[in-house]
């Protein structure tokens, strides 16, 4: 049984939005999962998104990162290889 207080809705959207990731959290998870250590600092990660090597951007509600690019990027830095 839901709380009194407690409303649900649903919306149903005509397109498929791509998740978003605050950059907080982007760095949280590279923190996190120790994926970069150490985690590239927060102008860095701009840089990254200024680039293009990440897709995001500036908002209202500060830097996004789109969630499939992010993961897209740090797989690319996974099948980097080092010539040797």
């Amino acid at each position: 049984m839901r709380s009194r207080g407690a409303l649900i809705m649903k919306y149903k959207l005509d397109f498929s939005p791509r998740s978003m990731l605050r950059l907080s959290m982007v760095e949280q998870i590279i923190r996190d999962n120790r994926l970069l250590v150490p985690a590239p600092s927060r102008p860095k990660l701009i840089a990254l998104i200024e680039e293009g090597r990440m897709q995001g951007k500036r908002t209202e509600y500060g830097w996004l990162v789109f969630e499939d690019s992010f993961l897209a990027w740090i797989k690319e830095l996974q099948n980097d290889t080092v010539a040797g």
